[in-house]
């Protein structure tokens, strides 16, 4: 069972919300809270798997209380859901520690499966939002190269990447899980588990779903 806490100030999302997830199978809302604060507050007394988390909050808003809850508690997984989708507030929303990022516009079944996703640890981005992250992506412009091998080894050389972590990643940044990592390359899945951290230690950041966007914004796949 997931354990969700909603942070949601409007009081009708919150309530549409409520029920969707009483409904959910295999979901378990845990406590609701309407600021910032209060959301902050229950995430260190409830220490729930999820959290579902607006912006636009009072006291704190999301990404501030985003933030706070990663300092103390690293390992929950905080989906936010908003209304916002500019720019700076996605990548603001991912270096704060979000594991996806999803519109408050997404059917029942999306946000349903996003809960699902971050909480096994598959980072999940909204359509719009990736269609926002490609079409603002600044691929650093390619130097002169004196052989077909050198700009991949630039590119690994930066992270210090391993050309079997850049092809881990590029699968990470397709959406695929470990398992399924590990059937594509024809790896064991313990394989699969140690490249992800090994990718996720040497691009400084703590979730796949900061990696996909880090290998976006980078240009590494």
């Amino acid at each position: 069972m997931i354990n969700v806490l909603l942070i949601e100030d409007h009081e009708l999302y919150r309530m549409g919300l409520s029920m969707l997830l009483d409904k959910a199978e295999e979901i378990n809302l845990a406590a609701e809270a309407a600021d910032g604060l209060d959301g902050i507050k229950k995430a260190r007394e409830l220490s729930p798997d999820v959290i579902l988390m607006d912006i636009g909050l009072p006291n704190v808003d999301g990404i501030e209380a985003t933030w706070r809850i990663k300092d103390f508690n690293p390992d929950v997984k905080i989906l936010i859901f908003t209304s916002r989708d500019s720019e700076n507030d996605v990548f603001e929303a991912f270096k704060a520690g979000a594991d996806g990022y999803i519109m408050k516009g997404a059917t029942p079944e999306q946000t349903i499966s996003a809960i699902k996703s971050v909480y096994e640890g598959v980072g999940w981005i909204d359509p719009n939002i990736a269609r926002l992250v490609f079409s603002n992506l600044q691929r650093p412009a390619p130097e002169p190269v004196s052989s077909p091998d050198s700009k991949s080894k630039d590119r690994k050389n930066s992270y210090g990447l391993t050309d079997r972590e850049l092809d881990v990643l590029e699968l990470m940044v397709e959406g695929l899980s470990n398992p399924q990592i590990a059937d594509k390359l024809v790896i064991t899945r313990a394989t699969a588990k140690a490249h992800v951290h090994s990718i996720l230690q040497k691009l400084c950041v703590t979730s796949r779903t900061q990696a996909t966007v880090t290998a976006m914004k980078e240009g590494l796949v």
